[in-house]
């Protein structure tokens, strides 16, 4: 059988630990048999960010905004026991926090749906995807203790040097205290990525804040987002045939519990970092969720939504058997090779990134699946097969099909 041919490479990210191995399962078994792979490969495995002083985390980012697209593996963000561990130079700042600022995106998440890994919420028929603003707030806030009695002001100094200033809080008693900022420019930018995205794939668009409380700073994204789509995006929303659709968060929570699912919830980035979370458990597991980073100028980054699988790493590296999912993975690599062969004016490319999934999918419906599945299946006798035989698996539907 001859390869599908590839006209532009990818941007190939690399990362750690037990995604590592997956990584290279999934190249060997499911795309290097079939298709002529084109990639500009950069190892962001933590000892090459060391060796490279975290400059290949940066180059990587600018070869994504050359390209157009790109497939990431999962990453360590490193704390104290890595730092030890790994015997760093410094504790080097989260690859995607990196990425994600260069590319001034915005991470959308949705569950994959597979017959007998059923929602918890019964009525969810269809994925719903969160569109999670990927800066700013409580993540770039700074804080302080308290000691004690005083008082606490937000100041504001101009550049021309004038001031103005808003009482925080009178204190009378030691306490907290946090300040955090967004900038309108990053809004905007979420705003357009959102509706882009949502136009891309057809699907209507929520978007939820606290705007009755936070009169200034949740108000403000609010406005953006009317004003962006009033001006840019209403006329092809309803050519479309979608909507969007603001309101409060607490309301918008109450209303994804009823709903059907099928549509964008766009939130801000702490909403948006809990309700992937719950999401993604209420649909059955993170290893079964993708995760695109989208940014305004249509440049796309796919990667799993999960982390590293250090436990299984260890696992494998004490060379026990481990059955750890994949799914999440292939599904980046998938992304990103429909999303090439859209841009290439690639159909083979596409259509072979279709079957990819569809055969991942019917093998988990025909009972062949990793354990964590197994444990959460409605399926009855169900084969639990390890890590390298599940991929095997999928390569034998993907060769029927």
């Amino acid at each position: 059988m001859s390869k599908i041919e590839m006209k532009t490479p990818l941007v190939e990210m690399d990362g750690d630990e037990m995604t590592r191995i997956l990584w290279k399962y999934i190249k060997d078994e499911l795309l290097l048999p079939f298709i002529d792979l084109k990639t500009e490969y950069y190892d962001l495995g933590l000892p090459h960010r060391n060796e490279t002083d975290d400059k290949v985390t940066f180059d990587s980012a600018y070869a994504t905004q050359k390209y157009g697209v790109a497939v990431k593996c999962a990453t360590i963000t490193p704390n104290a026991a890595r730092v030890e561990e790994y015997n760093l130079k410094e504790m080097w700042k989260s690859p995607n926090g990196t990425i994600r600022a260069i590319l001034d995106g915005t991470v959308f998440r949705a569950p994959i749906i597979v017959k007998g890994i059923e929602p918890c919420v019964k009525n969810w028929k269809q994925p719903i995807t969160i569109a999670r603003h990927a800066y700013g707030d409580v993540y770039k806030a700074s804080e302080m203790k308290i000691p004690g009695p005083g008082k606490v002001e937000l100041v504001y100094t101009a550049a021309d040097g004038s001031q103005e200033s808003v009482l925080v809080h009178e204190f009378n008693s030691a306490g907290i205290v946090q300040g955090m900022h967004n900038l309108e420019p990053s809004i905007e930018s979420f705003a357009k990525s959102c509706f882009n995205y949502a136009l891309d794939t057809k699907q209507s668009l929520w978007f939820a804040t606290k705007d009755t409380i936070s009169k200034k700073y949740d108000h403000t994204f609010k406005d953006i987002f009317q004003e962006i789509y009033d001006a840019e995006y209403k006329e092809k929303f309803e050519a479309a045939g979608i909507e969007y659709f603001y309101t409060l968060i607490d309301d918008a929570v109450a209303r994804v519990m009823k709903s059907k699912g099928g549509f964008i919830w766009a939130c801000k980035n702490y909403d948006g970092d809990v309700m992937s979370d719950m999401l993604s458990s209420a649909f059955g597991s993170l290893a079964m969720m993708t995760s695109v980073l989208v940014s305004p100028s249509g440049v796309y980054e796919y990667e799993a939504a999960h982390g590293t699988v250090q436990r299984h790493y260890y696992k494998h590296l004490a060379g026990e058997e481990t059955s750890t999912n994949p799914v999440a993975t292939i599904f980046a690599w998938t992304g990103a090779l429909r999303k090439r062969g859209e841009l290439d004016g690639t159909p083979e490319l596409m259509t072979f990134a279709d079957k990819l999934e569809k055969a991942t999918i019917d093998t988990i419906e025909g009972g062949k699946m990793t354990k964590d599945l197994a444990l959460i299946t409605e399926l009855s006798d169900v084969t639990v097969l390890n890590t390298e035989d599940f991929i095997k698996a999928i390569r034998s539907t993907l060769e029927n099909m």
